[in-house]
């Protein structure tokens, strides 16, 4: 036996110590197409095409990305009921900006009464910046393929009903404050 060969020297004193001999046969050869252990293929790479004889199956056919032209707020049919506090230090219009701050699927529902609540409260480069961030948002979403439709739909009418329960609280709060002014009239005539 030659013991100046390493390897042999480890396999025999693995042997004589007790434990089996390390293999030293090279692995198995995979086919070229095959990824490296532990990876995976190249998207649309078939590893095992040609192994069988069969071709590849053929790819998915190209997603139509046709922009679906989307319109939010398309269903608002009914005017805006909620009025804006007067805000003199801004120029804009009040219907325009609620009709794209009402059709926004961005924000939620406390976000869009906060805002209506800040607006007398904003410089005219804040209304502009939320005006033209609305805007992008509509073509941003025109621009989505058919294949958004069902969900921008679901989303529409979720923001559309939310927007639906703001109005009925600023009514509801309108009329509770006419009632009270009302109500302190009287009191005054009567001097309570």
């Amino acid at each position: 036996m030659d013991n100046t060969n390493p390897q042999n020297q480890q396999g025999q004193t693995g042997q004589q110590q007790g434990q089996p001999p390390v293999d030293q046969t090279p692995p198995a050869q995979m086919p070229a197409n095959f990824p490296p252990a532990g990876q995976m293929p190249a998207s649309g790479a078939n590893p095992f095409a040609g192994m069988s004889g069969m071709p590849p199956p053929p790819p998915p056919p190209p997603e139509d990305n046709t922009p679906a032209n989307f319109q939010l707020g398309a269903l608002f049919k009914d005017p805006i009921k909620i009025k804006l506090q007067p805000h003199p230090d801004t120029k804009f219009e009040d219907e325009k900006f609620l009709m794209l701050l009402a059709s926004s699927i961005s924000l939620s529902r406390l976000e869009k009464k906060r805002i209506i609540e800040a607006v007398p409260k904003l410089q005219q480069w804040q209304v502009d910046e939320l005006i033209n961030i609305f805007e992008e948002e509509k073509q941003k979403f025109a621009q989505l393929s058919k294949r958004h439709v069902p969900q921008l739909e679901k989303l529409a009418k979720q923001h559309y009903e939310e927007w639906r329960d703001i109005e009925l609280e600023d009514v509801k709060t309108e009329k509770a404050q006419e009632d009270k002014g009302k109500a302190d009239e009287i009191r005054k005539k009567l001097g309570l």
